[in-house]
């Protein structure tokens, strides 16, 4: 059985020797190849990978902020999480300051205004109908007379399926709002995932990508829905067992091609496992009604053991 790392690697190996050339729209060029799956036995360890030292906190945090409804950066900011930094100031500088004006932000200023100034930051730090408002409120979950609907908020919904109908065949939840692509900064590239219970508790999960970073991205990604799997599985008393991606365009950036060469030269190290401190949450509620509540640090890897970060750019 391949370790998790030695998965990873082979998909970075077959861009590198079978990718074709592609522009996007960042202008920054990718090695492509389309139509590639990922699997990870959970019983193996955690799926974070050990080849290059991952920034587990920023993963963390945001899932959390998916599971929150969440969709400004705002709450990202300020626990130290910068991934979405790039694509508001892209929309702010599109925006604000084109053409540009005198009193035009540099990025660091705008985050700092972010930090600072509430109604800057509900104005600029909003990234529209992204992830967690798909997840959390898919149109709208107040009814007129004030009342929750549930079937609105899909991670509710599907928790709810879990326990009552575990071998239901539409345990899904989607992000793609085909009706509010043009209003979110940055359409969803994991656009979707479906659960499968086996023998009544077994938890896997199969998430969807139209679009995958494979350096920088994909690790994150699989770290994500793992940890995503991990707290459904316990949310709803079932064993995390088999972890799935299935992705279209997989690609590597020219400016990613010798970070992915250097990591390809690197052995793996032993998967560590997950530890959730829940000393603090109330077990007579429901992880999502506490979700506001529950911190980053509420999650961590046990004896994480990894090579060195690989620095790379982002592509915004």
């Amino acid at each position: 059985m391949k370790h998790l790392d030695e998965k990873y690697q082979d998909i970075l190996l077959d861009i590198l020797h079978n990718g074709v050339e592609k522009e996007d729209r960042t202008g920054t060029g990718t090695l492509s190849v389309f139509g590639k799956q990922f699997r990870h036995n959970m019983a193996d360890g955690f799926p974070l990978l050990t080849t290059k030292k991952m920034a587990w906190k920023v993963m963390v945090t945001e899932l959390l902020w998916f599971l929150r409804g969440d969709t400004n950066i705002k709450w990202l900011v300020e626990n130290k999480c910068n991934i979405w930094n790039g694509d508001a100031y892209k929309k702010y500088a599109d925006i604000e300051c084109n053409p540009p004006h005198d009193h035009s932000l540099s990025k660091n200023e705008f985050i700092d205004k972010i930090k600072t100034d509430d109604d800057f930051a509900n104005m600029w730090g909003e990234l529209g109908p992204v992830y967690g408002k798909q997840w959390r409120d898919w149109d709208g979950r107040q009814k007129r007379d004030g009342s929750y609907d549930m079937s609105l908020d899909q991670i509710a919904n599907l928790i709810f399926q879990l326990k009552r109908n575990p071998d239901s065949r539409r345990l899904m939840v989607s992000a793609w709002n085909v009706g509010e692509l043009s209003e979110m900064t940055l359409p969803p590239c994991h656009y979707g995932f479906q659960c499968y219970v086996r023998e009544g508790k077994y938890l896997s999960l199969m998430w969807n990508q139209r679009s995958v970073d494979t350096f920088l991205g994909l690790p994150f990604n699989i770290a994500s829905y793992g940890l995503l799997l991990e707290i459904l599985a316990k949310e709803v008393g079932m064993i995390p067992d088999q972890l799935i991606g299935n992705f279209g365009d997989v690609h590597l950036y020219s400016n990613h091609i010798e970070q992915a060469r250097e990591q390809l030269t690197r052995v793996p190290f032993k998967l560590s496992t997950l530890v959730i401190n829940d000393e603090f949450w109330n077990p007579d509620t429901s992880f999502l009604s506490q979700i506001d509540h529950i911190q980053p640090d509420d999650f961590y890897i046990k004896k994480y053991e990894s090579h060195a970060r690989i620095k790379a750019p982002l592509s915004n």
